[in-house]
C-alpha cells in the first residue's frame, strides 16, 4: 500500500487550514475564533507520534468561547515540513517563538501534550517575553522528567525501555509503519484508560494516528525528538539546555495529569514545583496518558478556566 500523502492531514472541519512559514520552515496549522491580533492566541502543541487534530475539541471550544486558537503541526508531522535536523529543545522553541510571531502576536498561552508540553517549557524559559501563560497535560518539567528517570524507580521502568529502544537506527522507524502502524495502536492502548477504548472515537483516532505515521519522513522525524533527548544528555548542546532551563519561572502554569497514565507518573510532575512553585496541578479521573481526548469536556473546562483566569 502506498504511504499517505501529506495532505490527507488537514481535516476538514469548522477551522482553516494555513501554511505559515516561521524560523525558516513551513508549518501547517490549524486555526479557529477571531483572526485578530488584538484576540489573545492560544497555541496548542501535540505530543509524541500525533498531530494538530488531538486539539479538535479544544480549538472549536476556545473559539466559541472567544479565543484566537491555533493547533500546529510539529516540524516533521503532519504536513509540516520534514527537514533532516532541528528536532533539538533550542530548536523547537524557536519554532513555536517564531510561529507566534508569524500570526501577529507578541504573546501567546501555550497548550501542550506530552513532548508538545516539553516545548511549552522550553519556550516559556528560552522565550519569556512572549509567553503569557503554559498550560501542560502529562507533561514534566524537562529536568523532572530527567530526575524522575533517573532517580524514581517506578517511572523509569514506565519510561526507560520504549525510550531506549528508540535510540538505535532505522529499526524503530520500521517497527512504527510496520503491518499499517500497528504499533501506534498497541502504544495508544498502552497508555490510554479502558474507558476511551471502549468508544467508537478511540478506533477512529487510532486509524487517523496510523495514517499519519506512515507520511514519508514522519516516523524518523517523529524518533529524532526521542533520539536528541536522550543523546544530548552526553553532549554540550544538551548540557547547555538542561543548564538553561534550571531557572524559576513565575508565569502562570497548569499541570493536568490523568489518573491512570502509566507513563508519566504523578510523582515526577511533583518534582515540577521546584522550577514552578506556583504552578496548579490538577487530576483527571478516569483518563490515561491522553486525557484531552480521553475526557475532552474535563480538560476543556479546565484549560478555559485556567485561561479566563489571567
Amino acid at each position: 500500500m502506498a504511504p499517505p500523502d501529506p495532505s490527507t492531514a488537514r481535516y476538514p472541519g469548522p477551522w482553516t487550514h494555513r501554511d505559515i512559514h516561521a524560523n525558516g520552515i513551513r508549518f501547517h496549522a490549524v486555526e479557529t475564533g477571531p483572526h485578530d491580533p488584538d484576540t489573545p492566541l492560544v497555541l496548542f502543541v501535540h505530543g509524541f507520534a500525533d498531530l494538530w487534530w488531538s486539539w479538535r475539541h479544544q480549538l472549536t471550544a476556545f473559539a466559541e468561547s472567544g479565543y484566537r486558537a491555533v493547533s500546529v503541526d510539529l516540524r516533521g508531522y503532519g504536513d509540516s515540513d520534514k527537514p533532516p535536523r532541528g528536532y533539538d529543545g533550542w530548536t523547537l522553541s524557536n519554532d513555536i517563538a517564531g510561529l507566534v510571531r508569524a500570526l501577529g502576536h507578541s504573546e501567546a498561552i501555550l497548550v501542550g501534550h506530552a513532548d508538545g508540553g516539553l516545548v511549552c517549557w522550553a519556550t516559556a524559559v528560552l522565550h519569556p517575553r512572549l509567553v503569557r501563560a503554559i498550560a501542560v497535560v502529562d507533561s514534566p518539567h524537562p529536568i523532572s522528567l530527567r530526575d524522575g528517570a533517573l532517580r524514581d524507580k517506578a517511572q523509569r521502568k514506565a519510561l526507560l525501555p520504549t525510550f531506549l529502544s528508540y535510540q538505535v537506527p532505522w529499526r524503530p522507524e520500521r517497527r512504527l509503519v510496520r503491518d499499517e502502524s500497528r504499533e501506534i495502536e498497541r502504544l495508544a492502548r498502552l497508555r490510554s484508560g479502558p474507558e476511551w477504548q471502549a468508544t467508537p472515537e478511540f478506533s477512529d483516532v487510532v486509524e487517523r494516528l496510523r495514517s499519519a505515521i506512515r507520511i514519508p519522513g514522519v516516523a524518523h522525524c517523529t524518533l529524532e525528538y526521542q533520539r536528541w533527548a536522550f543523546r544530548s544528555q552526553w553532549r554540550p548542546d544538551g548540557r547547555r539546555f538542561m543548564k538553561a532551563m534550571d531557572v524559576t519561572l513565575s508565569l502562570p502554569v497548569l499541570q493536568l495529569h490523568g489518573v491512570l497514565d502509566p507513563y508519566v507518573l504523578a510523582a515526577t510532575l511533583r518534582r515540577c514545583k521546584r522550577h514552578a512553585p506556583g504552578r496548579v496541578l490538577k487530576f483527571v479521573d478516569g483518563a490515561g496518558h491522553y486525557a484531552h481526548q480521553e475526557k475532552p469536556d474535563v480538560v476543556t473546562s479546565q484549560l478555559l478556566g485556567f485561561v479566563r483566569g489571567l
